[in-house]
């Protein structure tokens, strides 16, 4: 670990870097994210369960490319280059929305940009747990998420921009703003690319003479412990589109909806970096247990809500549950994994995680929508049952992952 470059009191230029080139890439992905699902149910006529199922096939497949890519960065000591050729799959990807016309043809572009995802996600997230001391890995996984939902907010404001001046108040999506859209999330996508290849440095993980394995064999008990309550928890944790149509099913605008994504990104951004630090001081395990209780009460509140004010309150409250997990479930992973090991650690988890996307999503559609002629339970059942699944994986974290 090559920290001399960094005085203690910093963090390391690779933190800065990988926080510029996450939120020059969220700025990028979250103009189409929330509207993909928008775009498939106004433009495309798709049912809910198809873009369910579409969301879990994107990211639980392209998820198979995590583990090998975190094995391979591994394998091979390098990190940096991986993440660069991930984060470019992705840019060469979006161009091709501006020309779908299919919910066939939105799935391979989708599938195509989470294989980048999976490429890039375990060799970046090993490079900045190598980039940084123990004692500060809260606070640079904080940054770094911070950086990215900064990057979000920006996204989402620039597509509220684009959306008042091309259609104003309406409803729902149309074609020409999408592809104005797709434009231009074009450019932030490749600055993030050039800003990662040129300015990052490649550090080599430590325990070099060991040679990694594409197993779960001598990974430390409490990760692969973790690592089971988190595929508990993923299993309610369906896509937020679920979130972005149940705000249009309760009333909001298309402009409304993007303010209430908006309010989520500005509470996560605002939250991300003062709660790692406090993850390094009171440790990871209370934070992940407090963040998925929280879940529980906001799911709760998306199923009860009545208006869709109460969707956009509880959708900022639900920043607050990122602000808490997201950094710090993953420099608790550095905290368990020795750091030779930590590419393959990375993609175990994010495999497992999205791989429990797909079925965790197609529940969702199935129990809001049905199938066939069984016309499902009704909207609120999905965070019905997101909400029991996260009680019950908090119940188990507390009582096994110590």
């Amino acid at each position: 670990m090559d920290q001399k470059s960094a005085p203690k009191n910093k963090l390391h230029r690779n933190v800065w870097v990988m926080t510029f080139t996450s939120m020059l890439t969220d700025i990028s992905s979250e103009m189409l994210a929330n509207i993909i699902p928008l775009f498939l149910y106004n433009v495309l006529g798709v049912r809910t369960s198809l873009i369910g199922l579409i969301d879990g096939i994107a990211e639980s497949t392209a998820s198979i490319t995590k583990i090998f890519a975190g094995y391979i960065s591994d394998r091979m000591h390098q990190r940096k280059w991986l993440a660069v050729l991930g984060y470019g799959l992705s840019t060469i990807a979006k161009p091709f929305y501006y020309l779908a016309t299919t919910w066939g043809a939105v799935l391979g572009i989708r599938f195509t940009d989470r294989v980048g995802k999976g490429i890039r996600t375990a060799p970046r997230d090993a490079l900045l747990a190598g980039s940084t001391d123990p004692e500060k890995r809260g606070m640079a996984f904080g940054v770094q998420r911070a950086g990215d939902t900064a990057g979000a907010f920006i996204g989402i404001l620039v597509a509220m921009l684009i959306i008042a001046f091309t259609q104003k108040n309406s409803a729902v999506l149309t074609r020409p703003t999408f592809q104005t859209l797709v434009l231009v999330s074009i450019i932030p996508s490749v600055l993030a690319v050039l800003i990662l290849a040129i300015g990052a440095k490649d550090i080599k993980p430590k325990g070099g003479a060991t040679k990694p394995s594409l197993s779960l064999k001598g990974m430390d008990k409490r990760f692969l412990i973790y690592l089971g309550v988190t595929i508990l928890f993923t299993l309610g944790n369906s896509s937020d589109s679920f979130i972005v149509l149940r705000g249009q099913e309760r009333g909001l605008s298309l402009l409304q909806v993007m303010g209430m994504l908006l309010t989520f990104n500005f509470i996560y951004s605002l939250l991300s970096t003062p709660l790692g630090i406090l993850s390094d001081k009171i440790g990871r395990h209370r934070m992940i247990l407090f963040g998925w209780l929280l879940y529980a009460l906001i799911y709760f509140g998306f199923a009860l809500s009545k208006t869709g004010a109460g969707i956009w309150a509880f959708y900022g409250l639900y920043g607050i549950f990122y602000a808490f997990t997201e950094g710090t479930g993953k420099a608790l992973i550095a905290d368990l994994v020795p750091d030779e090991k930590r590419g393959t650690a990375y993609g175990l988890y994010a495999m497992a995680v999205g791989l429990s996307a797909l079925p965790a999503s197609a529940i969702a559609g199935l129990l809001w929508q049905g199938v066939g002629t069984w016309t499902g339970f009704g909207a609120p059942a999905p965070f019905f049952f997101g909400a029991g699944l996260s009680l019950l994986a908090g119940l188990l974290f507390w009582k096994f992952v110590k």
